[in-house]
């Protein structure tokens, strides 16, 4: 009976290697083809750009929005200079009557600006835009320079048109003067805007376009309101203090038409505006930093 054979262990063969000089790291480095390129603020502008004008909600808003300030300005424009006897604008500008469009308008920029941000938390694509760009507060910077861009534009773009057709259809009234008409077009357009941006922060914020829009709506119209019903006596100085600084008079104030004789007053609305915007800007861009997406 034969023994069984068990292979014998072979030694590994011996790799010769190639002839030649050793590959080594002392060799020429590897070049990419393809150019690589230092991303900066530039490029996630370019991107949120894109996004911004490639979305239909964006169109469907903003067209809305022109709607409501030119329709409704050239309305009550077309309104009063049809019904106004000689003299009862002697001392007034034609320069209000666009107060009305932009208060109602006011609220589709809150709505895109909530969106900008809240609408990408909602569908998950916010997970996409941080692998492409991780820089979080890169993203958020990137996107608020495009939304006050569009929003200021468009804002400026549409005021001005109802301002000289007013002024050229009541020709009764009083010509604005320089500072008016600046007030009127520019002025107000860069507070609509800030009132777009902090929308922007709050829908960061929240991450929910639903909640984050009855938000920005209730700070628009609810101290005006609470104001309105306040009948004690002993609540005279806060129904005075809400009613000064809501927002629906902060914007007549651009017009000279304040709804108070006490409170803000010239570019002061302007002010606030911007201080309110960087706290709230700021801490959108803080829990950005915190917390996952």
């Amino acid at each position: 009976m034969s023994t069984p054979q068990h292979p014998s262990p072979q030694a590994a063969p011996a790799w010769q290697g190639a002839p030649g000089p050793a590959y080594a790291a002392a060799g020429p480095a590897y070049t990419s083809p393809i150019p690589i390129v230092r991303t900066h603020l530039g490029h996630a502008v370019a991107s949120e750009w894109t996004k911004i004008r490639s979305v239909r909600s964006t169109m469907w808003t903003l067209g809305v929005f022109v709607l409501l300030v030119v329709g409704i300005g050239l309305l009550a424009g077309a309104v009063v200079a049809a019904n106004a006897t000689e003299g009862d604008l002697a001392g007034d500008t034609a320069l209000s009557f666009g107060f009305f469009g932009l208060l109602l308008g006011s609220m589709c920029i809150i709505t895109l600006g909530v969106l900008t941000t809240a609408s990408e938390y909602g569908t998950g694509m916010i997970r996409t835009t941080m692998v492409a760009c991780p820089s979080r507060g890169r993203v958020l910077a990137a996107k608020a320079v495009v939304f006050f861009a569009v929003a200021f534009v468009v804002t400026l773009v549409s005021s001005t048109f109802v301002a000289m057709v007013d002024v050229g259809m009541l020709g009764d009234a009083r010509q604005p003067t320089g500072s008016e008409w600046l007030k009127a077009t520019f002025g107000v357009s860069l507070y609509i805007a800030l009132l777009g941006l902090i929308s922007l922060a709050v829908g960061s914020i929240i991450r929910h376009s639903a909640g984050a829009i009855t938000i920005m709506i209730g700070v628009l119209l609810a101290p005006l309101v609470i104001a309105i019903f306040m009948f004690s006596s002993s609540l005279e100085d806060l129904r005075q203090a809400l009613f000064e600084y809501s927002i629906p008079n902060q914007l007549s104030v651009f017009y000279s038409t304040s709804l108070s004789d006490s409170g803000p007053s010239g570019w002061d609305p302007l002010w606030i505006a911007l201080g309110v915007t960087a706290v709230v800007l700021g801490g959108a861009f803080a829990l950005l930093e915190k917390r996952d997406v």
